[in-house]
């Protein structure tokens, strides 16, 4: 299914808000992201506000791909972050396989913020990783994400 479509279709059975599209908005979303991202990199910082900085991180560029699309979640809706992740094929292209990766970081975020299951090295070292590939995606398919 060709990526609007998806993304119409997904609008239509109330997954996501059509919105009008806002350069402010998303300049903003992505300031997020890079915010989050400077902060997950510090080493002063614990392991769990580490990666859920990085995590944050990689939502704020996945809510501004999409309002570059003219979307954004019904946050009304249980699961609004994982259609958000999920729709990173539709708005930037990501494989569907790291989709999964990025999907399992928004499970472990849960396990750790509603279980207080502990946050791995590796899994913070993930995080950060495809937190970093998202944003240069975003700089290089986003309307003035360079700036």
């Amino acid at each position: 299914m060709p990526s609007d479509a998806a993304l119409e279709n997904l609008a239509r059975i109330g997954q996501l808000d059509k919105v009008p599209f806002s350069q402010d908005l998303m300049t903003r979303m992505l300031a997020t992201a890079r915010s989050r991202l400077t902060d997950a990199q510090r080493n002063e910082n614990s392991t769990e506000t580490r990666f859920d900085c990085a995590y944050t991180a990689i939502r704020a560029i996945a809510d501004a791909a999409l309002l570059a699309h003219g979307y954004r979640t019904s946050t009304s809706k249980p699961g609004h972050h994982q259609t958000t992740i999920q729709c990173l094929t539709h708005t930037l292209g990501v494989s569907v396989g790291i989709v999964r990766v990025l999907d399992a970081l928004r499970k472990q975020r849960n396990l750790s913020d509603y279980d207080g299951e502990s946050i791995t090295e590796q899994a913070l070292t993930e995080c950060i990783d495809q937190a970093l590939r998202l944003q240069e995606l975003a700089v290089a398919k986003l309307p003035g994400a360079g700036t």
